[in-house]
């Protein structure tokens, strides 16, 4: 196996230090602390996921505790590179069309029955089958597995996003002699109790909105890793409970934050380490969503006055603490694929008034031009429902009247969103590191369905269509960007989502761990080089 720069920094540390002992300058006792092995690493969490099977569920909910669980062929570094993982080696081919993994012969699953490539056909298959990313694994035809430890993905078409979409939290490796028995994955028992897994920690208990325990597999692939014995996922509804243990030190780790007061507060704290690389993969963005097929939202003029009226430096500003950026267009800045030239609308409440006047909505002897609904994620006040509260005082400026619908909880919200039951809706979406993987799902006309996180703008036109399948064919990244460019100046003309800011997410640790995860996918990436000091 390739080692990671982690490992090779180690290893000349660790060089470094046996010298300094020779020569009698440095204590052994001292290098042997450099990493100290076992204890318990305490993590805290509002993101409660209902299984732990990331491979038929998207979600940072899942993400955390699927990619402790189950391993992937690849893992990323913080640079967007590629790291082995259970594929020791890798090659896509030259037309893009296949990708060949040369899998670890010593890879077993928590029950001790080896990782082959049987199992990793089965999980590609069954993640194109089951995911709600249908553009991930769509073009993947089947996978050819030559020999146990062999396995070729091949595709219909070329396929940029494939090596990428094999991430620790899109591509967790399962048992088939587990899920291989015919039952639904999307709700197998094995999803939650009984976890046979494939990666650095086994499950020990599960209990949903609660609490998930795992263990060390001391049966793990990776040499002398994890380095933790136990991981606990300390799952609470808000942050409040979850801050107080942070800072007294029975939580060690919160990933995820956002709540400008809580980021203030941790910053000055003196016993805590923050940070906010780690997010890079995720890619996400805070927006208003119309729905297409609702008057007068149907009419694109509506939809670039209400853009005009909002003001997204007083929503990164005011409403988040200065902690957000604001955001103009579908693909993050962060992204190699992101570019300046989109269709922009400035603050300017007079120019969105006559911009509804000329749209034919004139107010009546009220000053009411229009009434519609909002709905918001709960749960998520700072960057949704303040958001939405905001968005009706500011838009009744303008003579439109908004009923901000709560929702009970966030199956209730997703139910109403996944039938088109809204006018317009705050959301979170994320770029997943691809846009094939977690843009072109929202506006892709083919992708109009009644779930959740797909097209439910029902946003359709054809040019969008071609520019996304082109691209999304395509390996040079040149050519991409290209496509991409003429895909983002279109679609912030349309308007079917106003882009109103980057969440501000964060990392919060106790001073005693190391290792911090700020790869390209953070904390929903392997915790196994975690330790505590």
């Amino acid at each position: 196996m390739i080692p990671s720069n982690a490992t090779l920094t180690r290893r000349a540390l660790g060089a470094a230090a046996s010298l300094a002992v020779l020569l009698g300058t440095l204590p052994l006792v001292a290098y042997a602390q450099e990493i100290k092995k076992g204890g318990t690493l305490v993590i805290g969490s509002t993101q409660a996921p209902r299984h732990l099977n990331g491979a038929v569920q998207s979600g940072l909910a899942t993400a955390l505790p699927s990619t402790q669980l189950f391993a992937s062929p690849l893992r990323f570094d913080d640079k967007w590179n590629p790291q082995p993982y259970l594929a020791e080696s890798w090659k896509l081919a030259d037309d893009g069309k296949s990708l060949t993994l040369h899998l670890r012969k010593d890879a077993v699953f928590h029950d001790g029955k080896p990782i082959t490539s049987a199992d990793v056909a089965f999980s590609i298959m069954a993640i194109k089958a089951n995911h709600p990313f249908t553009t991930m694994m769509g073009p993947v035809e089947k996978v050819e597995t030559p020999d146990p430890y062999t396995a070729i993905i091949r595709m219909s078409v070329p396929h940029p996003a494939i090596v990428l979409a094999m991430s620790p939290a899109l591509c967790p490796i399962l048992p088939k002699h587990i899920y291989g028995d015919g039952k639904d994955l999307k709700t197998h028992p094995r999803n939650s109790v009984d976890v046979v897994g494939s990666g650095p920690f086994k499950l020990v208990e599960f209990k949903p909105g609660q609490r998930i325990v795992m263990e060390k597999f001391d049966k793990f692939f990776l040499p002398g890793k994890p380095y933790l014995d136990k991981l606990i996922l300390t799952l609470a509804p808000d942050t409040t409970s979850l801050m107080l243990g942070l800072e007294r030190g029975d939580i060690h780790m919160f990933p995820y934050e956002t709540t400008s007061v809580n980021l203030r507060r941790l910053k000055t704290n003196p016993k805590i380490d923050l940070t906010d690389k780690g997010y890079e993969g995720i890619g996400a963005i805070n927006w208003l969503a119309f729905n297409l097929e609702r008057k007068p939202l149907s009419d694109v003029k509506v939809r670039k006055a209400i853009a005009t009226a909002i003001d997204k430096n007083f929503v990164t500003k005011a409403l988040m603490g200065g902690f957000a950026a604001p955001a103009d267009g579908p693909i993050v800045p962060s992204s190699p694929f992101a570019v300046p030239d989109l269709v922009k609308y400035p603050f300017d409440l007079k120019k969105a008034a006559a911009m509804l006047d000329e749209a034919g909505y004139k107010a009546n002897a009220d000053g009411e031009r229009f009434k519609l609904t909002i709905d918001y994620i709960p749960g998520q006040d700072e960057q949704q429902k303040n958001v939405a509260e905001y968005l009706r005082s500011q838009l009744k400026k303008v003579g439109i009247t908004l009923d901000v619908r709560a929702s009970a909880d966030f199956p209730t919200w997703a139910k109403r969103i996944a039938a088109h039951d809204f006018d317009m809706t705050m959301d979170t979406v994320f770029n997943w590191g691809d846009p094939v993987i977690g843009v072109h799902r929202t506006y892709l006309s083919t992708n109009i369905k009644p779930v959740v996180w797909t097209n439910t703008q029902s946003y359709a036109n054809p040019k969008v269509d071609e520019l996304l399948n082109q691209a999304g064919s395509l390996l040079d990244p040149v050519k991409r960007k290209a496509y991409y460019a003429t895909f983002e100046k279109i679609v912030t003309d349309d308007v079917p989502i106003v882009y109103l800011n980057l969440v501000p997410y964060h990392t919060a640790t106790v001073k005693r761990v190391a290792n911090v995860p700020v790869s390209i996918w953070g904390p929903a990436s392997p915790l196994d080089e975690v330790y505590l000091k």
